[in-house]
Formats: C-alpha cells, sequence, structure tokens
C-alpha cells in the first residue's frame, strides 16, 4: 500500500476490503500510535462484522488521547454503512448468470459400474467432507445472543461507551519519548510523517463535540437509572459474562420499551442458559 492508496482510504472509508485490512493491521501493529491508521483498521473489522473488532476498539481507546473523537468517529453515518452498493451489485451479477443448455451425450461400448461410483461417492464424502457436529446449547444461545458481533453505539450512548471502557479496564497509554521505535527505513517514517500531517490539515473525523465528551470518571452506583438504560449497555454486560447485570439491564428495558417485551424476555431467557452453564 502506497501513500495515495492510503490516503484515497482515508476519503473513502466504506471501500475497505478484506486485503486491505489485513495491509492496515500490520501498519498498527508497526505504528502503534497512529491514530489515522487505527481508525481504517477499525472500519475494516466493522465492514467484516469481525469478532476481534470489540477488542480493536478497546485497544484504539488505550492509544486515543481524545475518546470522544473515536466516540464521534464510531457512531457517524459514513462508519456504520456498509458496501451495500457492491453486495447489491454482487447478487444482480449471480442473477443474471445464464446456464447454456446441456445435451446428455451416451458413449456407446463403455460400461459403467453404478455400485463402485455410489461406493467411490461414499468414500470420498466420509473422508474430505468435514462432519457437521450439533452445536452445544451453548453455541447456540450465543448466536441468538449474538456474542462478539461488534457492539453497535448510537450517538446518544456516550454513557453506554464509558461504562464499556470501564468494565474493559481500559486506560489511556501514554506514550513515552524514550520509548524504542521499531526500526524502520527513514523513507517509510517520512511517508507517515507526511500522512498526519495531511490529516491534520483536512481532519476526516470531526473534533469531538461537548455534548459527546466521554466523562473521566463515572460515578460508582449499584442501582441502574432507566433514563440512561440501553440495549447497547445490555449487551456490553453479556459480553462481559456479567449475567445478573444483563438481565436486570433487559428487566427495564420491558418496562421501557413495552412493545418489545418479548424480545427482551427470549434474551433474558437465553442469558439464564448461559448463567446455568458457566
Amino acid at each position: 500500500m502506497n501513500t495515495n492508496d492510503y490516503i484515497n482510504l482515508l476519503n473513502n472509508s466504506k471501500a475497505i476490503n478484506d486485503k486491505q485490512t489485513l495491509v492496515l493491521e500490520t501498519i498498527v501493529q508497526e505504528f502503534p500510535f497512529y491514530q489515522s491508521a487505527r481508525a481504517l483498521y477499525l472500519k475494516g473489522l466493522y465492514n467484516q462484522e469481525s469478532f476481534r473488532y470489540n477488542y480493536e476498539l478497546k485497544k484504539t481507546a488505550a492509544h486515543t488521547t481524545d475518546r470522544g473523537v473515536l466516540f464521534d468517529f464510531i457512531t457517524s453515518d459514513d462508519f456504520k454503512i456498509f458496501q451495500q452498493e457492491v453486495y447489491d451489485k454482487y447478487q444482480a451479477e449471480i442473477q443474471n448468470i445464464i446456464v447454456a443448455d446441456f445435451e446428455l451425450v451416451q458413449v456407446e461400448g463403455l460400461d459403467v459400474d453404478l455400485n463402485s461410483i455410489s461406493t467411490v461417492g461414499k468414500t470420498i464424502r466420509s473422508e474430505f467432507v468435514p462432519s457437521t457436529e450439533p452445536k452445544s446449547q451453548n453455541e447456540m444461545v450465543e448466536a441468538e445472543l449474538q456474542i462478539g458481533k461488534p457492539l453497535q453505539f448510537e450517538k446518544n450512548e456516550t454513557h453506554s461507551f464509558s461504562e464499556w471502557l470501564q468494565l474493559s479496564k481500559i486506560s489511556p497509554i501514554v506514550r513515552d519519548e524514550e520509548e524504542k521505535k521499531p526500526e524502520v527505513s527513514s523513507e517509510l517514517e517520512k511517508k507517515f510523517d507526511l500522512i498526519e500531517k495531511f490529516i491534520e490539515l483536512n481532519p476526516k473525523i470531526p473534533q469531538a463535540k461537548d455534548s459527546t465528551s466521554i466523562p473521566a470518571n463515572i460515578a460508582k452506583s449499584n442501582e441502574m437509572p432507566s433514563s440512561i438504560m440501553t440495549e447497547t449497555l445490555a449487551q456490553i454486560y453479556l459480553e462481559q459474562k456479567k449475567y445478573t447485570k444483563a438481565i436486570q439491564a433487559y428487566d427495564i428495558l420491558i418496562l421501557k420499551y413495552p412493545e418489545k417485551s418479548s424480545f427482551f424476555a427470549d434474551r433474558i431467557k437465553n442469558i439464564k442458559i448461559l448463567q446455568q452453564n458457566n
């Protein structure tokens, strides 16, 4: 990936594909404090619905000096847009595939042992086709509860985001000026410095507003005010395996959104199954 490719991704992060995400992962590993690379890598993982997204979001928060900017970024409309146009085009291409008519040709004088073919087919299936073992109850419940999927924060969920960071015990990482830098070519380092300068002059991520600033400390309380309870926060408790808190959260959501009571009740039922099996 050259400098032009990188800048193009900054201007059109919706188009990040799997291959580019792997390249961005390498960049992040070598240059952990390049905020733009981390932002693009997050977007790539989000596009893939990767199970690594939540973990990398925590790491990005730890490397970010202003988490309000990070929160604005992951809740922006541009960040949440998938490559729907690409998907629709792919589906259209599949629908337009023309299957040519075929003709059954029988070769005279060729004797075929159908029993032998059947035996060979069974052997191939048994040796090369992976067995589909039934999933455990926990696996089915976790799939139903969408555990491991990227957390979906909304613009008004600053408290949920802060609570998640606190539960994850994520503290900002202070960059040590004397920290040993990885040995890289001066030419490559110059390129990244130019990119960072470009981002400063042409910021893609908007500056955090006062309304979305993330509080440094959250008052510890066992109570769960309904005013700040959201589905995302309930999912956070679930991801953290705080099953009792998750159940309490969904109980509050049932009262807060009675039209979705059956949905929340089903989730509570599934959480209790996980609670019993763990």
